[in-house]
């Protein structure tokens, strides 16, 4: 009843568009598991949207958090700055993808990582147009909104949104969406609506979150880098949600053997607290003049010792090879589904431990099943699970373990899952 008490207050007192989608009230939680106030347990295959790759409440975190908020908690790194942020900055600048100098800058949320990308592309380039794909997802602000290419529940209601923002079909080929056509589809946007020597950036996520975990093929990504160059376009990697070992590599962008101009980073770098960062090349970073970047929480000294410490868990833990470890475990499970479903899953997919179930109608691609996506995340919580939904159509379950999971509970959580599943279809 506690649940449902602390749900009713939580109506009564938020407002309706910060939803949840389950009334589960966390008590407490431990790397993969998590408990409610009523006790009830949970394996968490959601991870707070892929924030806690190191697991909850990491020993390690949590000592480094502590030690940290003891000396103090906020200064504002644009007034008084501390030598954590510097060492996280350096680290960050070590970690990216590529050769190229770079510098680093410290916001709070992914959204804003995204918004100072575009700022900072625009000063460098002194152009007007940013270019995103259909189905990607780039944060809640209002030039984000604009950037990300899925109307529901993103974009409703909050229009105008900033001029100047194109989008393009992303490559897909379980939905006959070829390489070729969305560059094509590039080359007829850069005939009608732009020219290249207009276009700041081209903001691109190697693996769509949101969107329904489509991975960019490599030789995509290849060609907007070469598009990008010829045209001195900046290429912006959104890294938030596939970055810090989630995919196999720090960043999914090494899969593809890509350098982009700028990158995002959020969600999995500090273990749950806020901070995000914008990294790029320090030529480009350095466009805008002093004090056109910033914001007050931007790089807190608390969340910048717990980035820390995840960067020394990943490493020490080596999560990189165990996520790819974890997406070859469930991907061997789900797949063994599919077998058996074969009409109503599309396809099982994942990049290291960013895995996905396609969900769909009479062995058609092209029938999204939402309606038992929905039953299963509905569902969930009576089977122990904490499951997350996603895609253009809302027909694919996503699956966010943290690294540090033990094949044992991989194993409990599907067997838990096929159980559900079973009892829904």
């Amino acid at each position: 009843m506690l649940n449902k008490t602390l749900q009713a207050r939580k109506v009564k007192a938020i407002a309706r568009g910060q939803g949840n989608i389950y009334p589960v009230y966390v008590d407490h939680a431990v790397n993969s598991e998590l408990w409610d106030v009523e006790q009830n347990r949970y394996i968490d295959f959601g991870t707070g949207i892929a924030v806690c790759n190191t697991g909850h409440s990491h020993p390690k975190v949590v000592a480094a958090v502590k030690a940290q908020i003891e000396k103090f908690s906020h200064t504002c790194v644009m007034v008084n700055p501390y030598e954590v942020a510097v060492e996280l900055a350096e680290k960050l600048i070590d970690i990216a993808p590529g050769e190229s100098d770079k510098k680093a800058i410290f916001v709070s949320t992914g959204a804003e990582a995204v918004e100072n990308c575009v700022k900072i592309a625009r000063a460098h380039t002194k152009r007007r147009g940013v270019i995103a794909f259909n189905g990607g997802f780039h944060g809640r602000t209002n030039l984000a909104m604009a950037l990300t290419g899925k109307i529901t529940p993103y974009k409703n209601l909050f229009g105008p949104f900033p001029g100047d923002i194109f989008h393009a079909p992303f490559p897909i080929e379980c939905h006959n969406i070829s390489v070729e056509q969305s560059l094509k589809a590039l080359e007829n946007l850069f005939k009608v609506d732009i020219a290249p020597s207009d276009v700041a950036a081209i903001i691109v996520e190697p693996v769509q979150g949101e969107g329904g975990f489509y991975a960019a093929p490599a030789e995509f990504l290849q060609a907007l880098r070469q598009l990008c160059d010829e045209h001195g376009i900046m290429l912006i990697a959104d890294e938030i949600q596939t970055g810090f070992g989630r995919t196999g590599k720090m960043f999914s962008f090494e899969h593809a053997g890509v350098e982009a101009d700028l990158m995002t980073m959020a969600k999995g770098i500090a273990g749950g607290f806020p901070i995000a960062a914008v990294v790029g090349k320090s030529e480009i970073m350095d466009a805008p003049l002093p004090g056109g970047l910033g914001g007050t929480y931007g790089g807190s000294p608390v969340a910048c010792a717990a980035a820390l410490a995840v960067l020394d868990v990943i490493e020490s833990e080596n999560l990189i090879k165990r996520a790819n470890q974890i997406g070859d475990l469930f991907n061997q499970r789900l797949t063994q589904l599919k077998t058996a479903y074969p009409e109503l899953i599309l396809e099982v997919r994942n990049q290291g431990a960013m895995i996905a179930l396609e969900l769909i109608e009479n062995g058609d691609a092209e029938q999204a099943n939402t309606a038992l996506t929905q039953a299963i995340i509905a569902n969930a919580a009576e089977h122990g699970l904490i499951l997350l939904a996603c895609g253009f159509y809302g027909n694919v379950i996503r699956f966010l373990p943290a690294l540090t999971i033990s094949d044992e509970l991989i194993h409990e959580g599907l067997d838990s899952f096929e159980k559900l599943f079973a009892s829904v279809v």
